[in-house]
């Protein structure tokens, strides 16, 4: 039996960069992967789209901003809305995870990383390990 790895992306959607991560299923590694910047969420999505194209991606992971309340509000919206356009122009699957304190777990790791990439990095590690329990 051939044993099929994924590509994901994580992402941390923010209104001035995208901080993303990735990870390969069967290495499970999770490593920052850049920044992605534009003047527009236009451009932000034609530079994503063309990462997910050239990097195999086969799926996103997209952190999603939930007040301490436990409600959504105007941000995470904005990410739904993003991400739909996203799921739409690539046609890969798009999972969810809460964000809180991601921002907080980032900066509190070491390395050359921007704290975007490692608020991706912490939202994909969250994804993989609720996938795990």
């Amino acid at each position: 039996m051939k044993n099929f790895n994924m590509n994901i992306l994580g992402i941390d959607f923010g209104t001035k960069n995208i901080g993303t991560a990735w990870m390969q299923t069967g290495i499970n590694v999770v490593l920052p992967y850049g920044l992605i910047t534009g003047a527009d969420n236009d451009s932000k999505i034609k530079k994503l789209a063309e990462l997910i194209k050239k990097e195999n991606i086969d799926k996103l992971v997209i952190g999603l901003p939930i007040g301490l309340d436990g409600k959504e509000n105007k941000n995470t919206e904005r990410i739904r809305e993003f991400a739909g356009i996203l799921k739409d122009k690539t046609k890969i699957s798009v999972e969810f995870i809460n964000e809180s304190f991601s921002s907080h777990a980032a900066d509190r790791m070491e390395g050359g990383a921007s704290r975007d990439e490692k608020s991706a990095m912490v939202i994909l590690q969250s994804y993989l390990d609720r996938k795990k329990s």
